[in-house]
């Protein structure tokens, strides 16, 4: 027998430090073939083939007609171009990969041999691209032109008004379809009101779509009060499919059932659902989810939402995970189908690999580049948190700026939003009245507009939202009765815009594959704006007016913006020039050498504290140690090495302090090399008050010939931090047009210590 083993040593410091990081709350899981827990390439997976009998499919992917399942029967019968399929099988997969990235070969050409490829075929040559390759191969193989976003709107109390202000915000933020959904489902109806009233006060031609079951959201879609239809799921397993009670031929009902009243439909899949669910019968998540991409083409949707959706976290799970979901959206745009890339559920608790998870699509484009980007924040998410929520959508804002990449959204002025909360806040308070649904207060619209969440709403009567829906529900209200109530309740603009979108459903045009309106109601599809890439300098890229929009994020500010924010008369007025500055020659005297700002154009520090708070706790140190201190304004440098020596070659101590306006600061002593100092604050977003008063003290001890303690800076992260450095860059820059070069100048101050 073996010796008995004790408890598991305690880890080191560093590993528990690793150990604490966001990123492993994550699971991250062993390749497992016969669960299905496996990205690319499981040994039950089947090589490729077609078998063709007097115009018949009677095999495919190594299964025989008699063998088929319904997935398989389906596929067959319906999804392959019989007419292409033997040349495309007999393309080499290494050929089809390479002409994926070939800018010279055109898309029409990859998604022709597409049409004709099995789902084992199609996998194939894509499981052989580099995560580069399917962002080149994206960028080229997207249905439409111009990309797009998606957003959730909800709330944990399905509040009506907070869900019209929320709605207005997501269409203002550029997103030109809204998905709600409930965590009650009888509240489905008013939640479609409330989102579709919003959606029209914040921009024309946005879609909207209330996520429910199936026959409630055909329901509400042939009322008029949504446009659009996605949660229609597809598995890629017979077992996991009719568990359900679901099998190809309803889903294909259920598809001509919403074109037929001119709704827009795509279907639901991705990679990991069979594993999660229990059925992935010992195949590859990418295999499976080729099969469900493949019966979507063969039963007749409009596009495709998938790359994970609810079970991207199984598939980020494995090796390869990741770049398997990306593969699966390139899937489907080559099968010829609008791609609604996912990135709607958290994949990770890690910021760092949400980002990476979503990056290659916004680099490289999408129909819509996100299937349901959290609008709303996450605790109100009720389809669980996307991937990306309203805490990142700065973030967002900002990556596009960073790339010069349409991501679909745009930076919405504060005033402007609270101008369209507040409207579409009282649209839905007026409507909802007018058809004696529920009445709200003045009080409640208030609270809606300035929420940043159901959290603020405080005390609300959910059960008026629930008669309000089951009124909605039982009263055959239609979309037309909405637009009559809007021009009555005086809402001509949003009667309107409602009105041109049911218009459209009877006009059909945006049934198209890939098809979104602009903000004129023109459709934008594969049909109207195909996407013309092949290479540097084709496809979509913004125009000026729309690049303007990706870089103005409302966090840009100029060196003017910095100059007006630092504008403070009364700071600079207790600043007076008293006479060329001279070398003083008493013992215990410090000079504290101010930058050329200082007084004039700069008035706070990037720690918050205006010059003279500094500088007073500066003095006051030198006080406590018994030191006098002289004030001097270099005017012929800007660097605070230079400035702290100046300062203590004009100091009868010969000890200098160096302060320059935006807060840096340093001790020096006569005899050192400019470089040199004795001791040095570098962080100035980090120093407070009595940082700068223990610098006045050590300043003092050293011209007492004493050897303090050396300051240093405050423990902190933000040493490299970029929201300090745009800052930096203006601040410098004023401070290099008062550096004249004049002689320095002793200043009077007039503080108070």
């Amino acid at each position: 027998m073996g010796e008995a083993q004790g408890p598991r040593p305690r880890p080191i410091g560093r590993v528990r430090f690793m150990d604490a990081q966001r990123v492993n709350l994550d699971g991250f899981a062993a390749e497992n073939t016969d669960l299905g827990m496996v990205a690319y390439d499981s040994p039950a997976d089947p090589a490729p083939s077609l078998v063709l009998r007097e115009g018949r499919v009677v095999e495919m992917d190594g299964r025989a007609e008699a063998d088929f399942d319904s997935i398989d029967e389906f596929v067959a019968r319906h999804g392959l171009d019989l007419d292409v399929a033997e040349e495309a099988m007999a393309v080499d997969d290494l050929t089809y990969a390479r002409m994926l990235v070939d800018p010279a070969v055109p898309r029409a050409e990859l998604v022709r041999l597409a049409a004709g490829m099995t789902p084992a075929k199609l996998a194939a040559p894509l499981a052989l691209l580099r995560p580069v390759e399917l962002m080149v191969a994206m960028t080229k193989v997207r249905a439409r032109r111009t990309p797009s976003n998606q957003a959730h709107v909800t709330n944990r109390l399905d509040d009506p008004l907070l869900l019209a202000a929320d709605a207005a915000t997501a269409a203002a933020f550029g997103f030109r379809e809204l998905e709600t959904t409930v965590p009650v489902l009888n509240d489905a109806p008013s939640n479609a009101l409330a989102v579709t009233l919003g959606s029209v006060v914040g921009a024309a031609g946005v879609l909207v779509q209330c996520s429910v079951e199936e026959a409630l959201e055909l329901e509400l879609g042939m009322r008029g009060f949504v446009s659009y239809a996605e949660t229609v799921s597809l598995y890629g397993t017979h077992e996991v499919f009719v568990d359900g009670d679901d099998t190809p031929w309803s889903k294909a009902l259920l598809a001509s059932a919403y074109a037929s009243r001119g709704v827009k439909m795509r279907v639901t899949s991705g990679g990991g659902a069979e594993a999660l669910m229990g059925g992935a019968q010992g195949h590859s998540m990418f295999y499976l989810e080729a099969r469900c991409v493949a019966l979507a083409r063969a039963i007749g949707a409009q596009g495709v939402q998938n790359g994970g959706i609810d079970s991207a976290s199984v598939a980020a799970s494995v090796p390869k995970g990741v770049r398997s979901l990306t593969a699966e959206n390139l899937m489907v745009m080559l099968r010829n189908l609008e791609s609604c890339s996912g990135n709607d559920a958290l994949m990770s608790e890690s910021d760092m690999r949400r980002t990476a998870r979503t990056l290659p699509t916004l680099l490289a484009g999408s129909d819509f580049i996100c299937s349901g980007f959290g609008s709303i924040q996450r605790f109100d998410n009720m389809f669980g948190p996307s991937n990306l929520n309203a805490e990142d959508i700065d973030d967002y804002l900002a990556i596009q700026r960073d790339w010069g990449v349409d991501g679909g959204l745009r930076t919405a002025d504060a005033d402007d939003l609270e101008r369209i909360r507040r409207r579409a806040a009282q649209v839905a308070r007026d409507v909802y009245a007018w058809f004696g649904l529920a009445d709200f207060g003045d009080e409640q619209v208030e609270l809606a507009v300035d929420a940043a969440g159901s959290k603020d709403l405080g005390t609300t009567d959910t059960l008026a939202v629930l008669n309000a829906a089951l009124t909605i529900k039982t009263s055959g209200m239609t979309g037309l009765d909405v637009v009559s109530a809007l021009e009555q309740c005086g809402y001509p603009d949003e009667a309107r815009r409602l009105l041109d979108m049911l218009a459209a459903r009877v006009s059909g045009d945006y049934l198209q594959t890939a098809a979104i309106f602009d903000e004129s109601m023109n459709v934008l599809s594969l049909v109207t704006d195909p996407n013309d890439y092949l290479g540097p300098g084709t496809g979509y890229d913004p125009t000026p007016e729309r690049q303007a929009e990706i870089d103005a994020i409302r966090q840009e500010r100029s060196v003017d913006d910095l100059r007006r924010a630092q504008d403070d008369p009364a700071e600079f007025a207790r600043f007076s020039v008293v006479e060329e500055a001279t070398v003083g020659t008493h013992a215990g005297e410090v000079v504290v050498g101010l930058s050329p700002a200082v007084g004039r154009a700069i008035s706070r520090t990037l720690s918050g504290l205006s010059v003279s708070e500094a500088l007073a706790e500066i003095l006051a140190g030198l006080e406590e140690e018994g030191c006098t201190a002289r004030l001097v304004r270099v005017n012929d440098s800007i660097d605070l090495g230079s400035i702290g020596l100046k300062a203590a070659r004009l100091a009868g101590s010969g000890i200098g302090i160096g302060l320059q306006a935006k807060g840096t600061a340093l001790i020096h002593r006569r005899d050192l090399p400019p470089l040199a100092n004795l001791e040095l604050y570098s962080v100035a977003p980090t120093i407070g008050r009595a940082d700068y008063r223990l610098l006045g003290v050590n300043a003092g001890r050293h011209a007492k010939g004493a050897t303090p303690d050396p300051a240093r800076n405050p423990y902190s992260d933000e040493a490299i931090e970029a929201r300090y450095h745009t800052r930096v860059v203006a601040l410098v820059a004023i401070e290099r047009t008062l550096a004249t070069g004049a002689p320095p100048e002793e200043l009077a101050w007039k503080g108070e210590r």
